[in-house]
């Protein structure tokens, strides 16, 4: 069943479904990011490791090849010395680059209301767990 709740289509509901690999690969830790950077046009490899702070060589390589396989992404290699290679979205990439961007920027343009419902959540926290124990669960 997908989100409509139509069974005939793909469903990222269903733990099978190749669209839930998708789904996980843009939506980790990095990929929405890696997304939004190459909407901005293509890039190097040292390019998009400077704009997204805080992610490592390995995991920008990882992710790259996470939505290489998704076919999402494009790598190409110039034939020059030292080779240049670049990374591009596909048209299918730029297509699931829009929503990303979309939701990139309506977080960032919540930003205020974000650290306020975190201050009030930090407030009450101690109050609301007083009566749980270690692990969670009502003393």
């Amino acid at each position: 069943m997908n989100i409509t709740g139509d069974t005939s289509e793909a469903s990222v509901f269903s733990k099978g479904c190749p669209s839930r690999r998708v789904l996980l690969d843009v939506t980790g830790r990095w990929g929405i990011l890696v997304l939004a950077a190459l909407h901005q046009g293509e890039s190097r490899f040292g390019v998009l490791r400077r704009h997204i702070e805080g992610i490592s060589e390995k995991m920008l390589s990882h992710t790259l090849q996470l939505l290489r396989r998704d076919g999402l992404v494009l790598r190409h290699v110039d034939d020059s010395t030292p080779p240049r290679v670049t990374y591009a979205l596909t048209a299918l990439g730029r297509t699931v680059a829009v929503p990303a961007v979309e939701l990139v920027t309506l977080l960032e343009g919540r930003v205020e209301q974000f650290e306020r419902a975190r201050d009030a959540y930090e407030e009450c926290t101690p109050c609301a767990d007083a009566h749980l124990g270690s692990v969670g669960r009502p003393a």
